[in-house]
């Protein structure tokens, strides 16, 4: 890459940084060192690109302390620019956008979840008649403020099993899983305030933090989670209020967290005050749970959310909050403020239904060995086209793969949407703009062949 063109990217970088108001008028920017290792270029060209970016009014160098955003610089929040979808800007709400507004006859196998003929549609017909003939309150009426009783007793049997052990006062339903997440940064953020990710981490957690309007830091991802000593310095240096991850079968990199990192994260979130998030989603698609933090914690630091949208339907939507007693109390409050009370008791009962009948099980036992078959398939055919995967997952539906040397994903993205293909390029993932050759593939969205062709055409015409 010439040295002009990593300028420009360095300068997009902070740009972007600024936009996503993940630095804030006054914040000190990166230093020149640590953000050439960041951006793998040199420090005179962290330098230049400081330099321009100071010349355009957009930071300020203060001398002996480093370069800082331009005070005054904050503008009404805009989360998106109207485009068409080719010229739209490759950001967090691109993959989301462009998957959920796609048409039939487009391929999506950068989209999050999985084809409808994949999930149990009996069962959840089964359940769907079952609610059809209910009462006339549960067809009409408002639900109850923490939601279903009998779906709250079976979460809480489940979360058992896991080893959290948990008080019915311990948890609430939500309308989806995102919903969760928002009901949480609602309740313990304010603007300002400093939230801590995985770099790279599922790309809505950017876009939701991004709405909250608060400064958003990352610590890189491993295999076996978070880099401990870098969780340590961030959490030293920036004081973050959350800390926000998947645990197991990460998003997008399909990594579960090792129980010495999760023991050390525990410890350092403990001294330094910070709650952890952790977001429990793709639990049932382990094939042996992993560690998880709401289980060694015991609720006390650590608030679980999750949902149903990737295990069974993303139609029916119901989600769920456990956390210490007294914060939900605030939640429930706080998601009646919002939202007049919790999911809707309709979609609660079909969860419920799907859940306690014995045919979840084995829809789950099924899919598990459907997608280690799907992973090895796609794995076999990405490889022919030169792409590679990072690590290999021990489940889930995600392949996190490294592109032939050179090649830019976001420009692949771009030519293979205007072929009629959804992808999920590595930066869309990743805060520090430092996943510009990766890609996140879904195997159950890559059934079809033509992908393939796509793929190869896309890759020779990016240079």
């Amino acid at each position: 890459m010439e040295t002009g063109t990593r300028r420009q990217v360095v300068m997009e970088a902070i740009r972007t940084r600024i936009a996503a108001r993940t630095l804030l008028p006054g914040d000190r920017l990166p230093s020149v060192r640590g953000f050439a290792a960041t951006m793998k270029v040199a420090p005179a060209t962290v330098v230049d690109a400081y330099e321009r970016l100071a010349a355009e009014g957009l930071i300020r160098a203060q001398r002996g302390s480093g370069f800082y955003v331009t005070e005054g610089l904050l503008q009404p929040l805009t989360l998106m620019q109207s485009s068409t979808p080719q010229a739209r800007a490759v950001d967090p709400f691109w993959v989301s956008r462009q998957s959920l507004d796609a048409g039939e006859d487009i391929l999506r196998p950068g989209c999050g979840w999985l084809p409808a003929d994949w999930m149990p549609q009996e069962a959840l017909g089964r359940a769907m008649r079952q609610v059809a003939r209910a009462t006339p309150e549960l067809l009409a009426d408002y639900g109850s403020t923490r939601g279903s009783q009998s779906l709250r007793r079976l979460l809480l049997s489940r979360f058992a099993e896991g080893g959290i052990v948990a008080q019915p006062d311990q948890l609430m339903l939500t309308s989806t899983g995102t919903q969760a997440l928002d009901l949480t940064c609602r309740f313990l953020l304010r603007s300002g305030d400093t939230v801590l990710i995985d770099d790279p981490c599922y790309f809505n957690f950017q876009a939701l933090l991004k709405a909250h309007q608060v400064k958003v830091v990352s610590v890189p991802y491993t295999p076996a989670g978070p880099d401990p000593d870098r969780f340590a310095a961030v959490l030293e240096a920036e004081r973050p209020r959350l800390y926000l991850t998947n645990s197991a079968l990460h998003n997008p990199t399909g990594a579960s967290l090792s129980a010495p990192v999760a023991h050390r994260l525990l410890t350092l979130a403990t001294r330094h005050g910070v709650t952890i998030v952790e977001d429990d989603i793709f639990a049932d698609f382990e094939p042996e749970a992993s560690v998880r933090l709401a289980a060694l914690d015991g609720l006390t630091h650590v608030i679980r959310i999750g949902s149903f949208s990737k295990t069974f339907s993303a139609s029916i939507r119901c989600g769920y909050i456990a956390a210490r007693a007294d914060w939900i109390e605030g939640l429930v409050d706080l998601q009646v403020a919002t939202n007049f009370g919790g999911p809707s008791p309709i979609a609660a009962e079909i969860v419920a239904l799907v859940l306690a009948g014995g045919g979840y099980r084995k829809h789950m036992d099924l899919l598990r060995r459907r997608l280690g078959h799907a992973r090895r398939e796609v794995e076999q055919r990405l490889a022919a086209l030169g792409i590679e995967p990072v690590l290999r997952p021990r489940g889930g539906f995600y392949l996190w793969c490294r592109l032939p040397d050179g090649v830019d994903a976001a420009r692949v993205a771009q030519q293979a949407l205007a072929k009629g293909v959804v992808l999920a390029p590595g930066n869309v993932f990743s805060l520090s703009q430092s996943a510009g050759n990766l890609m996140r593939f879904n195997v159950a969205q890559m059934q079809d062949r033509r992908i393939d062709t796509v793929l190869a055409e896309a890759l020779r015409e990016v240079p």
